[in-house]
């Protein structure tokens, strides 16, 4: 793996029926049905669409050997109607399911924190030595039976992680981290190998985009230190819906694709299954895009740590850099003449006034580009300007911005905050002499290369590697009109996401240039994608935050109007983690990270917790929302 230059990682290919996937295979797409598996006729009618969107596999939940043998029905109602892509089942805390899904479908993905541990009770135990070895060899006896009958039966197992479902015996050596995470997926490789049974593909999840990026790096590096090669399903769990549910898959799973890492991947929303495949075609095709980029000569920095990586040390400029959260900056330039990629650097900047109201983010930037022209004085309003340095006269609130061409009148502008454009090939001698006397000066990176991840990764470790303190703000440059805007959500978040995970830049700000014929994305759009961007990789908060489950046969309500109505009940809350999940199997787990959940219990009961505590149970569903405010209110959170 290369920081600097996309290389996908090499996995052995894995037969999946007639859709093998790792090896040479392109990137396989998912989705998974959220009708009862008891209902053949609803579940072919999802298969079908979410085939005939495009994907390569449907995975449908399996809670009982009913549901394991009605896979039959439905699959040989597929093949009937001309559909012969493979099914895959999902099973949670009964190995024998397993046994008896592997009999009928191409897949089995079965969860190691409750394949024969009990569900995750949040009990601080503790194994002797002993104990523990006992327990994974009651785990290897339990799970080489199952690896016998995929044998057999020519089907493909999925070792599935999710975080919110760790074991209590992972818990207690591991704790609630990542290498448990880890751990928890190789207890159950280590088998694989021994066995000799190589169809086997593995996920770790997090609904948390940091610990997935961190877990799925981890487990590589496990992985290649015992001579493992298994291919990757990458997907966010409960990741949500609308915005925020794409711009958190796409900055977990971008962050990931871009190093060259997964060979299939589910985009998990809390909509209709089939809408999913489509923004995982997006996602997926955006990234691979950049193969056989112009050779990147980047040098890792020596402080950084792929594997652990902290924020790289700043000189904090105002509220830029050092431990302040990472700043927004919108460009303000004129939208509606700008239809080329050309650099806005030099474009004609315009009046704010012009597009200020077109948006709707109740969030304001830290400070607006606006180019070469000083803003109006009716438009200040206390808010902070960035302008060209050639058109600065000293403002109140307003900062210089250079280029490299214009760096020599840096040092003569007396101004406490200035902005530096720059790219990775201009780095050269004179700009790193003009940084490290100027700390106050920020760096805007940019990037035009097929690869500009690559290359702004590059940028900011010859900063660290050169010890220039300078906070870095990434400038990411988009060709998108409105109509667009899901491309942008997902292109945006996939170049941006990796350098706040790997914690190396303090800003982000997001441009597009208007094709001839669209409508141009308003600027305060751009501002709410920005933020979303940040919040999704747990930098900086400034919304409430939705964990939401994408639903499955075990769903026990409406999961998308219930989804609606908490979040018109709570959009307020900013700041709050909040969760709304179709059932117990991931519940407390993933929970664990919300302020506040609210479960499916049984067909129309709710339960709700307040962290991982279980605070009111079996709620009747009309009443669960009021009752969650009145529990939030009752906290002194609303």
């Amino acid at each position: 793996m290369s920081l600097f230059n996309y290389q996908p990682r090499h996995s052995h290919e894995v037969h999946v029926g007639n859709r093998p996937l790792g090896g040479d295979q392109p990137l396989r797409l998912q989705s998974m049905t959220t009708a009862s598996t008891m209902d053949t006729e609803a579940c072919v009618a999802q298969c079908k669409r979410i085939f005939d969107a495009g994907a390569d596999y449907v995975r449908l939940t399996t809670q009982g050997t009913r549901e394991a043998e009605n896979l039959r029905e439905i699959r040989r109602r597929l093949h009937e109607a001309g559909y012969d892509r493979p099914l895959v089942a999902d099973v949670h805390f009964n190995p024998d399911v397993a046994d008896v899904a592997a009999t009928v479908v191409e897949k089995v993905r079965i969860n190691p924190g409750n394949y024969v541990d009990p569900a995750r009770q949040f009990k601080h135990l503790t194994y002797t030595d002993e104990e523990y070895t006992a327990e994974l060899a009651r785990l290897e006896t339990r799970f080489r039976r199952l690896l016998a009958i995929c044998r057999t039966h020519h089907t493909a197992l999925r070792i599935g992680v999710n975080h919110g479902s760790l074991s209590d015996r992972i818990m207690s050596r591991y704790g609630d981290t990542p290498e448990g995470i880890v751990e928890s997926c190789m207890e159950f490789l280590r088998v694989c190998q021994r066995e000799h049974f190589p169809d086997v593909v593995i996920s770790v999840k997090a609904s948390n985009t940091s610990v997935m990026v961190r877990s799925v790096r981890l487990l590589c590096h496990a992985m290649q230190a015992e001579g493992m090669d298994y291919p990757l399903h990458l997907g966010v769990t409960e990741a949500g819906e609308g915005e925020d549910g794409r711009i958190k898959s796409a900055a977990g799973i971008g962050a990931l694709l871009a190093d060259g890492i997964g060979d299939t991947l589910r985009v998990s929303l809390s909509e209709e299954p089939e809408r999913e495949v489509p923004v995982a075609y997006k996602l997926a095709s955006y990234v691979v895009r950049r193969a056989g980029h112009d050779f990147i000569p980047g040098t890792p920095a020596p402080e950084f740590d792929y594997l652990h990586p902290e924020r790289r040390p700043t000189c904090p400029v105002l509220d830029i850099g050092g431990t302040n959260p990472p700043v927004v900056i919108r460009a303000a330039l004129d939208e509606k003449t700008s239809t080329t990629t050309e650099n806005p650097i030099v474009a004609t900047g315009k009046s704010i006034a012009t597009i200020e109201n077109t948006g709707t983010t109740p969030v304001q930037p830290d400070y607006i580009y606006c180019g070469n022209q000083l803003p109006e004085p009716d438009v200040r309003q206390g808010r902070r300007f960035i302008v060209d340095a050639p058109v600065w006269t000293g403002e109140a609130d307003t900062y210089p911005a250079f280029t490299p061409e214009t760096l020599l009148f840096l040092p003569a502008l007396n101004a406490p905050l200035k902005f530096l454009f720059l790219t990775y090939p201009a780095l050269d001698e004179e700009v790193r002499a003009c940084l490290r006397h100027h700390p106050e000066t920020v760096v805007i990176a940019q990037s035009a290369h097929a690869n500009r991840l690559g290359e702004l990764r590059a940028l900011v470790h010859e900063l660290w590697t050169e010890r220039l303190s300078n906070p870095v703000v990434v400038f990411q440059q988009f060709s998108h009109g409105l109509e667009e805007t899901e491309d942008l959500m997902l292109e945006a978040a996939a170049e941006a996401a990796p350098l706040f995970f790997d914690g190396l830049a303090d800003g982000l700000m997001l441009w597009t240039s208007t094709p001839a014929g669209q409508i141009p994305v308003p600027a305060s759009r751009r501002d709410d994608i920005a933020f979303a961007i940040l919040q999704a990789t747990r930098v900086r908060t400034t919304r409430t935050e939705y964990i939401s489950c994408p639903g499955c046969g075990r769903t026990l309500y409406d999961l998308q109007a219930t989804i609606a109505r908490v979040k018109a009940a709570t959009a307020h809350l900013v700041g709050l983690k909040i969760a709304v999940m179709g059932c117990i199997v991931n519940g407390p787990g993933e929970m664990a990270d919300a302020d506040y959940g609210y479960v499916g219990a049984a067909r129309g009961k709710v339960s709700l917790y307040r962290g991982k505590q279980c605070v009111e149970r079996n709620i009747p569903e009309a009443e669960a929302v009021d009752r969650l405010l009145r529990l939030i209110e009752a906290d002194g959170r609303a």
